[in-house]
């Protein structure tokens, strides 16, 4: 045991304070400048994004409901699928359907998913934050909370000059492993409430220099025949299961999500599987990054001596982030359930609506569970207000909600609609002179509404 006492004399004020800037401190953030907030974002990456970027996690998974039919998450994701789209680097997801390269020839909950190129969207989201009067600072890494009583007071975080306490009215905690919500106290659960298992990690990668008429050409010429699409013949798994026998292939994992980008010649590869990792602990996480690393470098070899178009393939770049799908969940004033998703339960407080398969990915690395949902669900606003602080709101994956509820929420569209919905209550409620917690919620869906965003009764 070490104590250190240190005078932190950097400080900074707003009246917002968004901890995180993936998808869903994104969608706060900008929420929240947009509807009159002082707002300020700390970010431990170089960029905003998160997982779409320094993740290299693409495409957008689907938008719609679950049959296709319908867009139901809008409001600042759309406009940010229509601006990267005006840049070139993004394909609108009203354009995609599913069973095609840019979805890796998935269609369960694949149609209308959303092509992005991960360098182009981060300088759209730098361009919407910094428009509505964001202040951004990267590489800042929170470590601590200052709390008194049932309030926050401060958010403690490490920048290249030392120690810096950031002060706000209204804190929202969008770390997705609720790092500020822990530190504050608020209770929180580990992966399965049962088990405490978390999904396993992954690392993207983007691969170029592909012959693209061999490559797709055998995906299209097995489409065709009808094997492809199904769970037992997803892409490329023939070519494993031969690689397998050969000796040649060892990862737990049976296909190759292979996602073709919006520009010429690009991929987003998903298959690494990295299992047992807490994505809370410094080690782990370091371990996660090296084996993944190393994953990669196997797969390079696979693809290079198994499958069509990839002789020449070059290894363009490996995320430096590592690809999170679980940590910690907060207790909320409601927890969401697979059963309430499947039940198409109707809250009063709903304030986004989502349509996302409940995809479980085995925790030992390979295979796992994918259930349709039914058209839709609704999340309440309750899911995002923590026990045992006021005026904390939480956005993304770590809401209050099942390990199993989370499986289908905690993908990037919702996550950037749950960061909407939690940036306009924390700015309403400034003006109302209420915590985040007490915001008048008939208030925030109106607003909500008048600002694209979709929520279904």
């Amino acid at each position: 045991m070490f104590t250190y006492s240190k005078t932190v004399a950097r400080e900074f004020t707003a009246d917002v304070l968004v901890i995180g800037g993936g998808p869903a401190g994104f969608g706060a953030a900008v929420a929240a400048a947009r509807n009159g907030a002082s707002t300020m974002l700390i970010e431990r990456n170089a960029m905003l994004g998160g997982m779409a970027t320094a993740g290299l996690v693409g495409p957008f998974m689907t938008c719609y409901d679950d049959d296709g039919q319908e867009q139901i998450v809008k409001g600042i994701f759309d406009e940010l699928c229509l601006r990267t789209e005006a840049r070139g680097g993004a394909i609108h997801p009203s354009k995609v359907e599913g069973m095609t390269t840019y979805s890796s020839y998935y269609i369960r909950s694949h149609r209308h998913v959303t092509p992005f190129q991960s360098e182009t969207l981060a300088v759209v989201m730098d361009e919407m934050a910094l428009e509505a009067g964001v202040r951004l600072l990267f590489n800042v890494q929170v470590c601590d909370v200052v709390k008194e009583e049932e309030r926050i007071t401060g958010v403690v975080a490490v920048m290249k000059e030392g120690l810096a306490l950031f002060r706000a009215k209204t804190f929202i905690d969008c770390t997705g492993d609720a790092d500020v919500a822990y530190f504050a106290g608020v209770p929180t659960w580990m992966g399965d409430e049962r088990s405490g298992q978390m999904q396993p990690a992954s690392l993207f990668f983007e691969i170029g220099n592909v012959e693209r008429g061999q490559f797709v050409g055998e995906l299209e010429a097995r489409k065709e025949a009808g094997q492809l699409g199904i769970p037992s013949h997803n892409c490329w798994s023939w070519s494993i299961a031969q690689a397998r026998d050969n000796g040649d292939w060892a990862l737990e994992r049976d296909e190759i999500g292979n996602y073709e980008q919006p520009v010429a010649n690009r991929w987003k590869m998903n298959t690494t599987r990295i299992a047992g990792i807490d994505a809370t602990k410094t080690e782990d996480i370091t371990r996660g990054l090296i084996e993944g690393r190393n994953q990669v470098q196997q797969v390079m070899a696979f693809l290079r001596k198994y499958v069509p178009g990839c002789q020449n393939a070059e290894l363009i770049q490996v995320a430096s982030a590592l690809g999170v799908r679980e940590t910690r969940h907060i207790v909320g004033k409601y927890t969401l359930t697979v059963e309430d998703i499947m039940a198409q339960k109707h809250f009063d407080d709903a304030i986004c609506t989502f349509g996302y398969a409940v995809d479980i990915h085995d925790p030992q690395g390979n295979g796992g569970v994918f259930q349709e949902v039914n058209h839709y669900y609704t999340i309440p606003f309750r899911c995002m207000v923590p026990v045992d602080c006021e005026n904390l709101l939480v956005a993304g994956r770590s809401i209050s909600g099942s390990s199993e509820a989370a499986a289908s929420y905690r993908v990037m569209p919702c996550c950037i609609a749950l960061g909407q919905a939690a940036g306009t209550a924390a700015a309403l409620a400034l003006k109302c002179g209420v915590e985040a917690a007490d915001v008048d919620v008939e208030l925030l869906r109106r607003t909500l509404t008048s600002q694209g965003a979709v929520i279904k009764d």
